[in-house]
């Protein structure tokens, strides 16, 4: 690990705390069996996280790739914002040798917020104007985070208001097992339905009869009341 990563890491360490760490371990379910088994957290929360990678806007790709392998949760997500922010500000040269970096590394970017704070930034938007075929064949993937980041993806995508891969991927994506992908998918056709609720409508009554019930639950949050109360029964 890089002089400057163990710096950082040092920083964190002086940053935790144990009360806040056993919290997030239940919240982000540690657990045997649970889906972040065995992570470990220092206790510290995302807007701290975030101070720390404006701090550390200068700090290099290869010093977040050290601090990506880390087995503390906490330094994985800081170097999945600190790659973002590098991506923001680097050339195309850059960019793709982040992009590729990132999805090297799917095997550390292991739960919920690591993805949902990184794949839109990185991902979706590396391929806004190239070939989207990396999203498909990541939501195929056997890996529930990978599938996560196809969805989580194609959220740039959305505020482009684009809607046609977040929909394919929905669709490919309607007889998941995982509860985590129900809602990644609903929160995306919630969020297609706050730029055009035309759009959003028309996928859930074309798959009705097979729309998970949680991302039904999380795609027609905003909808009016009644229109809720007609999804939910099946008669919209």
């Amino acid at each position: 690990m890089s002089a400057s990563a163990k710096a950082i890491q040092a920083e964190l360490k002086r940053l935790s705390n144990q009360t806040d760490a056993k919290f997030l371990q239940g919240y982000f379910r540690t657990g045997p069996g649970q889906y972040g088994e065995g992570d470990r957290f220092r206790g510290i929360r995302v807007p701290v996280l975030r101070q720390l990678a404006r701090k550390h806007s200068d700090a290099t790709l290869d010093t977040s790739l050290d601090l990506l392998e880390s087995e503390f949760h906490e330094d994985r997500l800081l170097a999945l914002l600190m790659m973002v922010r590098l991506y923001d500000r680097g050339d195309e040269r850059m960019r793709k040798k982040i992009y590729d970096s990132y999805l090297a590394s799917t095997g550390r970017i292991n739960n919920w917020d690591l993805v949902d704070l990184s794949a839109p930034g990185i991902v979706g938007r590396h391929l806004m104007t190239r070939s989207r075929r990396p999203i498909h064949r990541l939501s195929a993937s056997k890996s529930l985070w990978e599938r996560r980041i196809a969805v989580l993806s194609t959220f740039y995508f959305i505020k482009e208001k684009e809607f046609d891969d977040s929909l394919a991927v929905a669709t490919r994506l309607l007889d998941d097992r995982e509860d985590l992908i129900h809602k990644a998918v609903g929160w995306m056709l919630r969020e297609i339905g706050s730029r055009d609720g035309k759009v959003a409508r028309g996928f859930l009554r074309e798959h009705q009869r097979v729309v998970p019930r949680t991302m039904l639950r999380y795609a027609i949050e905003k909808f009016p009341e009644a229109e809720r109360k007609s999804y939910l029964k099946g008669v919209a």
